[in-house]
């Protein structure tokens, strides 16, 4: 499809620009928290509550090494417990802001103070949660409670909120939980480095959620290494180390042979993502709107980016934090099925229909389905981005002087 046609099916709906949804949406998580703490009163049975759990579990990150841990436990008598694990089938279900965050609010997260090192701990509060985080589908525990929760919401921009907290005196499993070969055979290599282990599971099927919870539960790696691993690093180590496995097997790929742009928005976030020929290079530049969730004060849009070229990056990343592995990942996977590499940029705009922040799944998801439909095609780099900048919020000079990518491709003689 020439990209004029393209971009012409991707006009912006001036009315959704004007929507101002934050305060409405708020409202309704405010009424909604107030459900909350009468759900936990039903569940509640005496100093203790029963019922199925989700096959996820949360690790702070806040007095490393002597973390929070928690197990994740649905305040719904009836409910499908898997629903309110975070996973890829979220985008597919059309889940909004407010359906994520009235699932997260309808778990307890029942807490205990924990040593990071666990190589051998599989009794006890901990050993209850790694059970829970390699079973690989919701188990019966009992969790004993000592207080009434905290009713509130943990967010950020990386981790899946988190909804009310009370401290737990103890879990107990009511059943034994079925644990995936796969995942049985890196337990029992205590010789295995957790990079080779997470890739493995990978290629055995198992997508990044799966192995965000088993790592962050201290059951990948070297036994003597085996550490619970915060929820919010373990997100970005996990989405790292596959897309770094990705990348490496494209290394001898052909690359693209022509000028692509794709798109997509999911929850108030738009993606474009331009391809174009030439050996594994990658950009995110995002552009956070006034009145966002990131960006709520100021007057002209937030720009920030981060790029990495043919062998990678030696650091972290900073400007653009978990997002940068998320988007590349999706990109990476996207070549991968086509065994091509590309030189690659991905731009997201945060507008100020992202009111509240749910997770960078969101970011994964959104970029991995811009690759679902139709694409654009264009003569050149510099042409695509002709192209797209009638549709961004920032001006082409403004990206060029943040770019990398825009600045090197469009002085490069395939674009004249």
């Amino acid at each position: 499809m020439r990209l004029d046609d393209f971009i012409e099916d991707f006009q912006r709906d001036e009315a959704a620009e004007k929507r101002r949804l934050a305060e409405e949406k708020s409202y309704e998580i405010t009424e909604y928290l107030d459900d909350v703490e009468r759900e936990f009163q039903q569940a509640v049975q005496g100093d203790s509550m029963f019922g199925s759990t989700a096959p996820e579990v949360f690790v702070g990150r806040s007095g490393y090494p002597d973390v929070s841990t928690g197990v994740l436990s649905p305040m719904g008598g009836d409910a499908d417990a898997a629903d309110f694990a975070t996973s890829g089938d979220w985008y597919q279900q059309g889940y909004q802001i407010d359906d994520v965050l009235q699932r997260r609010t309808g778990m307890l997260n029942s807490t205990r103070s924990a040593k990071v090192d666990v190589n051998d701990v599989w009794d006890g509060f901990v050993g209850t949660q790694r059970e829970v985080a390699i079973a690989d589908h919701p188990v019966d525990v009992e969790v004993g409670l000592d207080g009434t929760p905290d009713i509130d919401l943990s967010l950020d921009d990386i981790s899946t909120p988190t909804g009310p907290r009370a401290r737990a005196t103890n879990a107990d499993l009511a059943e034994n939980p079925h644990v995936p070969r796969p995942v049985e055979k890196t337990l029992e290599d205590d010789d295995w480095a957790a990079e080779g282990a997470m890739t493995y599971l990978y290629r055995r099927g198992f997508d990044v959620y799966d192995i965000n919870t088993i790592l962050s539960a201290g059951a990948l790696g070297q036994g003597r290494n085996r550490k619970l691993v915060p929820t919010r690093w373990s997100i970005t180590a996990v989405d790292d180390t596959v897309g770094k496995y990705l990348r490496g097997g494209l290394q001898h790929s052909d690359t693209v042979d022509e000028v692509s742009v794709w798109t997509n928005e999911y929850m108030g976030n738009r993606y474009w993502v331009i391809l174009a020929p030439g050996n594994w290079e990658y950009e995110l530049v995002e552009m956070k709107a006034p009145e966002s969730v990131w960006n709520p004060t100021a007057d002209d849009y937030y720009v920030g980016s981060a790029h990495e070229g043919w062998e990678g990056r030696t650091s972290y990343v900073e400007e653009t934090a978990g997002a940068f592995y998320a988007s590349r990942l999706a990109v990476l996977e996207h070549l991968h099925e086509r065994d091509r590499q590309a030189k690659a940029l991905v731009l997201r705009e945060v507008t100020d229909e992202y009111w509240a922040p749910v997770g960078v799944w969101q970011v994964r998801e959104g970029v991995r389905h811009a690759f679902d439909g139709e694409h654009g095609v264009a003569e050149s780099f510099h042409a695509a981005l002709a192209g797209l900048v009638e549709q961004l919020p920032i001006g082409l000079g403004r990206l060029r002087r943040k770019s990398n990518l825009v600045a090197g491709l469009q002085t490069s003689i395939s674009d004249f």
